[in-house]
């Protein structure tokens, strides 16, 4: 099981950048695809981001129109989350996420260990 702690989280006005970050314990984080999901109030936790063990094949939510990139790196144990253009959604907390499979993907039931979350509040 990997332990995940995620950080980078606060308030930012909308059009501002934040990048999160997420460190991994455990061996077994270089071998493993990672990523990232999200959960706003009264909402379902949703894709935002996923990259293989590797870092070559990455994916995105489609509705994230091309401004966040995931990335890692696996001598540091971390992945991050950088996030441009940020819109007025109030607040959302991100989960850095870790796969069972070292195949980046997009489905929920793929990851199984959790971070507990970081908080991302964009105001207008």
């Amino acid at each position: 099981q990997v332990q995940l702690v995620e950080s980078g989280g606060g308030l930012v006005q909308a059009g501002g950048s934040l990048r999160l970050s997420c460190a991994a314990s455990g061996r077994t984080f270089s071998s493993k695809a990672m990523g990232w999901f999200r959960q706003a109030s009264g909402k379902e936790r949703e894709f935002v981001a996923s990259i293989s063990w590797s870092g070559g094949s990455r994916y995105y939510a489609d509705s994230l129109e091309g401004r966040f990139t995931i990335s890692r790196d696996n001598s540091e144990n971390t992945m991050y989350l950088q996030m441009n253009s940020l819109k007025p959604e109030g607040t959302t907390v991100y989960y850095c996420t870790a796969a069972r499979v070292g195949q980046a993907t997009t489905f929920y039931d793929d990851f199984s260990s959790w971070g507990q979350g970081t908080h991302v509040t964009v105001s207008s």
